[in-house]
């Protein structure tokens, strides 16, 4: 807590997890004086920034988990509102995902009375220019969390143990088509009692630039690895990716169902593609993504009769109204050849969506992976998370959700994510809490039923 003349700036916690939700109330105004708050993070590549104007109470008071601004980047109560709503400010490149997890982000908010404001009936012109700013700080990474490389068999990628004994729910996080090493969500996984391997598989130190034919055998080996030298609870991992890395999660337990506890798909596909925005040149967008024996998977773009038009050249399509996965499934061979057969899988599966995914239509995919195991008899949990004004960029929790229109990493073609900021965000923070529990809960339930398994045979000899 920080304070300048009569104006009091609080925020509970002001050092905790990126995950955890804040409190942010200012005391000490005039009684309905406007008083306007900006944050300011620094990230990689420059500042990011929000700013919004309240209108102080009866009491000279304004809490942001309940009192909606009357002026600035949004409009709705929430306490986080200043810190999703963040926008780049001039000059300022890269993306607001963290990098470093060791380097916890860093907010300074500053409030300030906008002069001469009031009630009518409030003696004197009002509020003064009293101004206050408070730092917060978002960490990257609980206490005790334990960072450490992996560079064995050919794997890349960065394990995060938490701080407790004895055998851990465990999961590998995989990135989509951005490749690279997903870090941050690792990191924040194992900071809620989960041990998290951040696999790397394009885009990575020692990997390739791209995403054509990535064999599926270094994803094998990458679960072995977790069974063997992890001991997670129920002796398999679960596998959780987003986009690219939500195909990839559930192609992974459909390929290698005894080896997978769980999935949990962050806007997955049903479908195998092609490689997209992430192909390596020479192959091109409609060249095959994974491979297994050599081989490559079938997928939907390969020769497919019912798409006459490029979606990835960075040019407007032909129609807004047309889609190339819709237009994809018109060839119903190469459809039925590509659709990954999640029914081989019989563990939990929780998929999480956007209704306004412009990327491709992850809600249409999660219904289909859920109808598809539903009509198998699956009989185990199946979850699905699907966000009215959610778009393809599901990120972490209270982190800037703005950046809908963007640049593709690997071909830097135009395009957009979809959604609002506000369902984003929403989207951000639910998934990331929800699928924590279903993390833990897929877990327990394997160790209980490995007791109730140990326990029979005991009864039995």
């Amino acid at each position: 807590m920080s304070a300048l003349a009569s104006l009091t700036l609080s925020v509970i916690p002001q050092i905790g997890l990126l995950t955890e939700r804040r409190e942010i109330r200012i005391s000490g105004a005039v009684p309905g004086s406007l008083v306007t708050v900006r944050a300011v993070t620094a990230r990689d590549g420059g500042d990011w920034a929000a700013q919004a104007t309240f209108l102080a109470d009866d009491v000279g008071e304004i809490d942001l988990g309940t009192q909606a601004p009357v002026s600035g980047d949004y409009r709705v109560a929430d306490s986080m509102g200043l810190f999703w709503s963040q926008r780049r400010e001039e000059g300022t490149t890269g993306s607001a995902e963290p990098i470093d997890v060791a380097r916890p982000l860093s907010t300074v908010l500053t409030a300030w009375a906008e002069p001469g404001t009031g009630y009518l009936d409030q003696p004197g012109d009002g509020a003064g220019a009293a101004e206050i700013a408070i730092e917060v700080t978002q960490r990257l990474s609980g206490d005790g969390v334990e960072r450490a490389e992996v560079r064995t068999g050919g794997l890349v990628g960065t394990l995060f143990r938490p701080p407790h004994d004895g055998p851990l729910p465990t999961v590998i996080v995989l990135n989509g088509s951005g490749g690279s090493i997903n870090e941050a969500r690792a990191a924040q996984y194992a900071s809620h009692g989960i041990q998290a391997l951040a696999l790397g598989y394009f885009r990575a130190p020692g990997l390739p630039d791209h995403i054509s034919r990535t064999p599926l055998e270094y994803f094998e080996r990458a679960l072995r690895y977790v069974v063997s030298e992890l001991s997670p609870i129920g002796g398999r991992p679960i596998v959780s990716g987003q986009s690219r890395g939500g195909e990839l999660s559930l192609l992974l337990a459909a390929t290698y169902p005894d080896l997978v506890l769980g999935v949990a798909a962050f806007v997955p596909a049903a479908f195998a593609f092609g490689a997209q925005g992430a192909a390596d040149p020479t192959e091109g967008w409609n060249g095959p993504t994974w491979t297994r024996d050599g081989e490559p998977l079938e997928h939907l773009w390969h020769d497919n009769t019912g798409v006459t038009w490029h979606p990835w050249n960075d040019e407007p399509a032909p129609t807004r109204h047309r889609d190339v996965y819709i237009d994809g499934l018109h060839d119903r061979a190469l459809a039925r050849a590509s659709r990954i057969p999640i029914e081989r899988f019989t563990g939990p599966v929780a998929c999480v969506s956007g209704l306004d995914d412009r990327a491709w239509p992850s809600s249409m995919a999660s219904r289909i992976v859920l109808d598809t195991l539903a009509r198998h008899g699956h009989a185990a949990e199946r979850l699905h998370l699907d966000y009215e004004e959610a778009g393809h960029g599901i990120a972490l929790p209270h982190l800037p959700s703005t950046d809908i229109e963007r640049l593709h990493p690997v071909s830097g073609v135009r395009y957009s994510n979809g959604g609002t900021p506000r369902g984003i965000a929403i989207a951000g923070a639910d998934s990331f809490e929800q699928v924590c529990a279903f993390i833990h809960r897929t877990a327990e339930r394997a160790a209980s039923s490995a007791d109730n398994a140990t326990h029979s045979q005991e009864e039995g000899r």
